[in-house]
């Protein structure tokens, strides 16, 4: 017993590990930063959107393949090894981020990176979570995971906040200068934000590798690329006639998609729109973090009495809401009412709308682990959150394409968030399709 709860732990404190990289990286710290580097938010909100949709294609590409890889070889935890490698590759080598920088390509190339390997580890990890316990505790097991994942990212954004990232006047929002002697007219202390998760990411994995094991023990198995695609071609084949798991695919296909453009692109929204500094947005971040937490873990308990389906489909219509008045908020007039420049409505209205993308985005995240586990075989568990992030990234060019494009065409960053809504709709309404649970429809 005591073995089993460890090993729980350990599983969760890859979430904690892990956060940072989407809470201090893709959110709230160096994503505005980078608007910064590039000098022009317009410009940089487009150049962002390219480069999400190129780590997107590329994770969708491959995230099938090797969760087949990984199933037909029978072990996960040297995949999970080798994609910390490119998280903590990708992450440190953000510190060339200067302002001003020419490298901006090199600069989003090592984001990707790290991104990529975020993301990869996650598969594996998520793969993982049926091992843990009875499937009626999963999504208790998977929202006090989720939580303790947004409880990671928060200590972590305070800590950067504290005693790292600068704001225009050089000082971190303690009022001081940045520590260890970082130069803030260089933003050293909020370039340090890349080597600081890496660093973050490295202390925290080693509860992982310590407590949790593979159950039952696997023993090392020669990888057959041959045997694992056509493993993964027989699943493809047979989706069709899932229809239930079709639809749960195309459904987090699109709000996932959604939900990623909001996180994404959150900060340099704030950043341009209504003027923020770095330390605002890390304010609003907090909030947005400790919103996700607390909900995230309220909402495991919700998906155990409830089930996923009902949890997603509540989530879903709140984050739409939000969509809808992000992009009527801006700093000259809010829903169409002209507000005065000092007013601070906007302000207040952008920071409740962060505290709900937290709340629902951390439950409908921790609901859509769990409503997957339901919808797969257990015997092919890797491959098929292999197809879940194939799922979640084979349209992920969708939000950042069209928020790229409609930033480009209307020179205006309100425009560009319009899509996300489409989106969120398009998840809802295939929702309906989805079977809570399969196997008890099964003959």
């Amino acid at each position: 017993m005591e073995a089993a709860r460890k090993r729980i732990a350990g599983w969760m404190m890859f979430d904690w590990a892990s956060q940072p990289y989407n809470t201090l990286l893709l959110t709230f710290i160096f994503s505005p930063y980078f608007a910064t580097v590039v000098g022009d938010p317009v410009a940089a909100q487009a150049m962002w959107g390219y480069m999400l949709t190129a780590t997107g294609l590329t994770i969708a590409v491959l995230a099938p393949v090797l969760g087949a890889l990984a199933d037909q070889a029978g072990r996960r935890m040297p995949w999970i090894l080798a994609f910390s490698v490119l998280y903590l590759v990708g992450a440190s080598m953000l510190w060339i981020a200067v302002p001003g920088a020419e490298a901006v390509v090199l600069i989003l190339f090592c984001f990707g990176l790290g991104l990529i390997g975020m993301e990869f580890a996650t598969i594996f990890t998520n793969a993982m979570l049926p091992d843990l316990g009875p499937k009626a505790e999963l999504g208790r097991i998977s929202g006090t995971g989720w939580a303790v994942g947004y409880a990671g990212g928060v200590v972590a954004l305070i800590l950067m906040l504290l005693f790292f990232a600068e704001n225009e006047a050089g000082v971190t929002l303690l009022g001081i200068a940045p520590v260890f002697g970082l130069d803030p007219e260089m933003r050293e202390g909020t370039r340090s934000v890349g080597p600081f998760v890496a660093l973050w990411f490295v202390v925290f994995m080693i509860p992982f590798f310590l407590w949790v094991r593979e159950t039952p023990p696997v023993p090392p198995r020669r990888t057959d690329l041959r045997a694992g695609l056509k493993g993964l071609a027989d699943t493809l084949r047979r989706l069709p006639g899932q229809r239930s798991l079709a639809a749960y695919l195309a459904s987090s296909m699109f709000y996932r998609d959604a939900l990623n453009g909001m996180y994404t692109f959150g900060g340099i929204y704030a950043l341009g729109v209504l003027e923020w500094s770095v330390i605002d947005i890390g304010i609003f971040g907090i909030m947005a973090a400790i919103t996700g937490a607390v909900f995230a873990y309220i909402g495991g308990f919700a998906d155990r009495a409830f089930g996923p389906k009902p949890v997603i489909a509540v989530c879903i219509v709140i984050l739409t809401g939000v969509g809808i008045t992000i992009v009527s908020v801006s700093r000259e007039a809010v829903f169409g009412m002209p507000v005065a420049p000092d007013s601070t409505l906007p302000d207040t209205i952008f920071y409740i709308c962060g505290a709900l993308i937290g709340a629902a985005g951390g439950v409908l995240q921790a609901a859509s682990r769990t409503m997957m586990v339901r919808q797969a075989s257990r015997g092919r568990m890797t491959e098929a959150f292999g197809l879940y992030a194939l799922a979640g990234k084979a349209t992920s060019f969708l939000a950042p394409l069209t928020i790229a494009i409609a930033t480009d065409l209307s020179g205006t960053q309100s425009a560009g968030l319009i899509p996300l809504i489409a989106l969120f709709l398009c998840g809802l309404g295939l929702l309906r399709f989805v079977h809570p649970d399969p196997e008890t429809s099964s003959p």
